[in-house]
């Protein structure tokens, strides 16, 4: 691994585990969730296996660590979306655009990959938190506009996203922009397709 400068010890340890947390992402992006190991990160680091145990232990620890260093990242980004939006409908196009997003980039699909292995009660419980918390920035919209129900609702969002997700089709900026419109219009409107009082059927 490259030296690093830092101006204290602890600055280089966050240093360095930040650059491990990095190189383990990409190297489940790359070759999938299976080729994490601590002998794959340590070859990909340039690093010694005694160094890396002063990080993990195992292979567990290793991806609890990747998985929690991600999720509370993806809600600071939510969350500040939403703040820069004026009123209800915009704040819930940015929740909705920033999820895409971010469900999108690879490093998703590498935490929910990582996500699915063995890992400690403890760590699942805090992995169970963390992805709870991504919900709140949606909820406390709903609930300010006396949504019944936010809690639920916002799950029920979260799922059309992530349905909306799997439709796009990578590098088509066209496309992209229309799941974008019939998701908002799905959960501003529902399928009276921006007309409440339209029936369906």
């Amino acid at each position: 691994m490259p030296r690093i400068s830092a101006d204290t010890l602890a600055e280089h340890r966050a240093n360095r585990l930040r650059t491990l947390l990095d190189a383990g992402r990409a190297i489940v992006a790359e070759e999938g969730a299976e080729a994490l190991t601590l002998a794959a990160l340590a070859r990909r680091v340039g690093l010694s296996r005694p160094s890396l145990y002063e990080y993990f232990r195992s292979r567990e620890e290793l991806v609890a660590a990747i998985v929690g260093d991600e999720l509370p990242e993806w809600g600071r980004r939510l969350a500040a979306a939403v703040r820069a939006a004026d009123d209800v409908p915009a704040k819930i196009e940015a929740y909705l655009r920033t999820e895409l997003e971010i469900i999108a980039d690879g490093s998703h699909s590498a935490v929910v990959a990582l996500s699915a292995h063995a890992l400690p009660e403890a760590s699942r419980d805090l992995i169970r938190t963390e992805h709870g918390k991504l919900l709140e920035p949606l909820v406390d919209v709903l609930a300010q506009a006396d949504v019944p129900r936010p809690g639920l609702r916002a799950l029920l969002v979260h799922g059309a996203v992530e349905a909306a997700a799997r439709t796009l089709r990578p590098g088509d900026a066209a496309q992209y922009e229309e799941v974008v419109a019939a998701l908002l219009d799905q959960v501003l409107h529902g399928l009276g397709g921006g007309r409440p009082d339209q029936p369906i059927g």
